[in-house]
């Protein structure tokens, strides 16, 4: 890898702390600056985990440019992990958090990274994809899971899940709107001043140290919630718990993008759907299952028959392009993935429930 100086942001995040510190493992002497607001509940745990691998923190705000300006400081890569990730962020609220972090924030870093000539590593979501399109899909209903049907007539969808290729016309909430401009800017920059640069397209993350919630990270909550005997429900679909996601490992998230860092004269303007495929995918009937079978509990499951603004019943990560460039595939399954969180948790029994206490 040619770099020697790289900030990440939003890297006290579950994502970005994780970059860092497995950046740091493969790559001793690169200085690496992670950045956070550490607005995230959770995200003050993983500072003493940056220190502890030489991995220099910042407490700043992308939303503010000062707080990117660090002296005579100059990156030679930046990789933007900061967002605000709620799907649900703006509904009925005021969107200007949303706005100012996931569009303002990324062109605050893109200017930084004009100005210092650094390339740009930038990590969007699968939910660009439109809802309205993801919900009208035809679908299977099966006893533990919605799948989906052989016949489908928009381009981009398959037995293996959505491409790159998938229409992008219509809503997406104000959170996949975003994440969908900044990748406009992202090219914009890239065409007129040559910061070189590549996309992707995240499906469901997750693994240790991820806080999650209803509205992002929805396995860490299940998981959460199952250890310490917190009740869920269901919501939308009937409350039958068969909306369908794929989900991927951070570590095999980790070794995708450090293919492109390594290729970057080969990904260069590329956007890539990034996520564990049709062979890691999970239901919520199934999480359930699998999070009892883990931690030993049961746990009381509510319904609620509406889903939410912006939920869709099934999202299935085609990682194909990607995979046939690089020859990357994910390793970890849903089991394995589940359990080394639950292995996290138990080493952070007392830190973990004083946090979501306070939450």
């Amino acid at each position: 890898m040619i770099y020697s100086n790289v900030l990440v942001t939003g890297g006290a995040g579950f994502i970005g702390s994780n970059l860092c510190m497995l950046l740091r493992e493969r790559q001793p002497s690169v200085r690496i600056t992670a950045l956070d607001s550490l607005k995230r509940r959770g995200s003050e745990l993983n500072i003493p985990r940056l220190l502890d691998h030489d991995v220099r923190f910042v407490h700043g705000d992308i939303r503010c440019t000062e707080d990117l300006e660090m002296g005579k400081e100059r990156f030679d890569l930046i990789i933007e992990c900061s967002a605000e990730p709620s799907v649900l962020a703006g509904f009925g609220d005021n969107p200007g958090y949303v706005i100012q972090t996931n569009l303002v924030g990324t062109v605050n870093c893109l200017e930084l990274a004009r100005r210092q000539g650094s390339d740009f590593l930038f990590l969007s979501t699968s939910r660009v994809y439109p809802v309205e399109l993801l919900s009208g899909l035809p679908l299977v209903e099966g006893e533990t899971r919605f799948e989906l049907a052989e016949e489908q007539a928009l381009p981009g969808v398959s037995s293996s899940g959505i491409s790159e290729q998938f229409p992008l016309t219509g809503y997406r909430t104000l959170y996949g709107a975003t994440k969908l401009a900044s990748e406009l800017l992202v090219e914009e920059y890239r065409n007129a001043y040559g910061v070189r640069s590549v996309v992707n397209r995240c499906g469901v993350v997750a693994g240790p140290w991820q806080m999650g919630k209803a509205d992002q990270g929805v396995f860490a909550l299940w998981l959460l919630a199952h250890h310490f005997r917190k009740p869920l429900k269901y919501i939308g679909y009937g409350g039958s718990g068969k909306q369908l996601r794929d989900l991927v490992h951070v570590n095999d998230l980790f070794e995708a993008l450090y293919w492109q860092l390594e290729h970057m004269d080969v990904v260069d303007g590329r956007t890539f759907n990034l996520g564990g495929g049709r062979a890691s995918c999970l239901s919520l009937k199934e999480a359930t299952s699998l999070c009892e079978e883990i931690t030993g509990n049961c746990i009381p499951m509510g319904v609620e028959e509406q889903p939410r603004d912006g939920d869709v019943p099934l999202y299935v990560t085609d990682h194909g392009s990607f995979s046939e460039l690089s020859g990357w595939r994910p390793k970890a399954t849903p089991k394995t993935i589940l359990a080394d969180m639950q292995e996290w948790v138990l080493n952070n029994e007392s830190s973990l429930a004083r946090i979501l206490r306070s939450s």
